[in-house]
C-alpha cells in the first residue's frame, strides 16, 4: 500500500500539512502508473494499449484486492479493463478547454452587464446566473482536484487555484483534504467527514448525543436542510480562510494571497456600483444562490444509501463505492445541472474519469453489478431528494 493511499485510509482527523491530493488518492484503481521520469502522485493515463490485465491493475482506493465472496479474484478488475479498453480513462483537454473559456467568458459578461446597470434593484436578477456560473466554475476545480482535465499536477493545481481560490474565494487545498477522505471511505462515520456530526447528523447514535438547540436542530433537520443550504456559500469561505492555518507556508501565502484577492474584487466593485444597501443584498442573494444550488447538486449522491458498520467487515473498493453512492437520471440538462456529479457511481469508481465520459461507462458498470449481483442505485432528481431527505427525519426520530 502507497503512502498516500494509507494516509488517506488512516485518517480519522481533519487532516494538515502534507496530506495528498485527490489526483494521488487513488493511483492503484484508476490511475495507471505515471510514466518514467514524471513526478510522484502525477495521475497520468496509460498509451493506447497499454493497459495490464493483471490483478494488480484493479487495485482499488484502499491498495487490496476486492474479492468477491470466495475470495477468489477481484469483482472489479473485469470492470477496470473494460472501461480502459474502451479509452474512457483518457483525457479530454479539448473538452474541458471549451467549457472553461465559456464559462470565463459567461462570468464577464453578466460582471460587465453588472456595472453598465448600475445603482440599480434590477442588478438583483444577475446574482441568479452568477450563482450559476459559480457553481460551474466549482465543478471545474472539482474536477481539476480528482486530474479529469489534465494528468499534469502542476496544470491541475493552477486550474483548481484559479478556480477555487480565485474565482470563488475557497480554499482548494481544504476541499481536496476534505473530499479525498470522503472519496477513500464514503459514508463511513468513521473516515468520511462528509457525515460527521455537525449541523446535520447522519445516525440515530450520533442523533442521540445532541442536546439544547442542536437537538432541536436534528429534530428539524430534514425540514430544515434546503433552507440550511443557503449559508453554504458562506460556509465555504469560512472553513477555506480557517484551513490556511494547516498548510504549509508558501502554500497558504499563495492560498490567502488568491482568496483575497476574489473579496477585494467583490469588496471594490459591489460598493463602486451600488449603493451600500443593494451591494449587501446583492452578495447576500449571490452567495446563498450558490449554496442552494451547490448543496442540490451534491445532496442527492450518498444521503440515505448504504453506510458501513465501523466495526463490521471491511469493504471491497467496488462494494464500499457502489453501495454508498447514487446516480440520478437524466438528460443532458441534468448533467449540466449536476455538473456530472449525477453519475456518482461511475465518479466513485473512476476518481479520475474525464466528465463526458462518466455517461458512457455508466451501461458497462451498471451490466457488470447485474452480473455479479450488486445493487445498482439510480432514481430522478426529486425522488433523490425525497430519500435524502426521508433519511435524514428517520435519523431524528429518536427525539421527537
Amino acid at each position: 500500500m502507497s503512502q498516500a493511499t494509507a494516509a488517506v485510509e488512516d485518517s480519522t482527523g481533519d487532516g494538515g500539512p502534507g496530506r495528498p491530493r485527490l489526483s494521488e488518492a487513488f493511483p492503484p484503481a484508476d490511475l495507471p502508473s505515471p510514466p518514467r521520469g514524471s513526478a510522484p502522485g502525477t495521475a497520468r493515463e496509460s498509451e493506447p494499449g497499454a493497459a495490464q490485465d493483471s490483478a494488480a491493475d484493479a487495485l482499488p482506493a484502499g491498495g487490496r484486492p476486492d474479492t468477491g465472496p470466495a475470495g477468489g479474484g477481484s469483482d472489479f478488475a473485469p470492470l477496470l479493463r473494460a472501461v480502459r479498453g474502451q479509452g474512457l480513462l483518457e483525457h479530454r483537454p479539448g473538452w474541458y478547454a471549451i467549457g472553461i473559456t465559456a464559462n470565463l467568458l459567461a462570468l464577464a459578461a453578466v460582471l460587465t452587464g453588472f456595472v453598465f446597470l448600475g445603482d440599480t434593484w434590477w442588478s438583483l436578477f444577475l446574482a441568479f446566473p452568477l450563482a450559476v456560473l459559480w457553481a460551474r466554475t466549482a465543478f471545474v476545480a472539482h474536477d481539476a482536484g480528482h486530474a479529469q482535465i489534465s494528468g499534469d499536477r502542476r496544470t491541475s493545481r493552477v486550474i483548481g487555484l484559479v478556480h477555487g481560490n480565485l474565482l470563488l474565494g475557497m480554499n482548494e487545498a481544504w476541499w481536496n483534504d476534505k473530499h479525498v477522505r470522503h472519496h477513500a471511505n464514503p459514508n463511513h462515520v468513521d473516515k468520511d467527514p462528509d457525515v460527521a456530526a455537525d449541523a446535520l447528523v447522519w445516525t440515530q447514535k450520533q442523533a442521540a448525543q445532541r442536546e439544547g438547540f442542536a437537538r432541536w436542530l436534528t429534530r428539524n433537520q430534514a425540514r430544515l436542510f434546503f433552507p440550511m443550504l443557503l449559508l453554504e456559500g458562506f460556509a465555504l469561505k469560512i472553513h477555506g480562510f480557517r484551513y490556511l492555518g494547516r498548510q504549509p507556508a508558501r502554500e497558504r501565502a499563495l492560498s490567502a494571497l488568491l482568496m483575497t484577492a476574489h473579496l477585494a474584487l467583490y469588496a471594490t466593485l459591489l460598493p463602486a456600483t451600488l449603493s451600500l444597501g443593494k451591494a449587501v443584498v446583492f452578495f447576500l442573494v449571490v452567495h446563498a444562490l450558490f449554496g442552494l444550488h451547490l448543496g442540490m447538486a451534491f445532496a442527492p449522491n450518498h444521503k440515505g444509501m448504504e453506510m458501513p458498520d465501523p466495526d463490521g467487515e471491511r469493504w471491497g473498493h467496488l462494494r464500499r463505492q457502489v453501495l454508498t453512492s447514487r446516480n440520478v437520471r437524466g438528460g443532458v440538462l441534468t448533467d449540466w445541472f449536476l455538473g456530472g456529479l449525477n453519475y456518482q457511481i461511475e465518479h466513485h469508481l473512476f476518481p479520475s474519469m474525464p466528465r463526458p465520459h462518466l455517461r458512457l461507462a455508466q451501461p458497462l458498470v451498471r451490466a457488470h453489478c447485474a452480473s455479479i449481483g450488486m445493487p445498482y442505485a439510480e432514481t430522478g432528481l426529486v425522488e433523490s431528494y425525497r430519500q435524502a431527505l426521508a433519511h435524514m427525519h428517520e435519523v431524528g426520530d429518536p427525539l421527537r
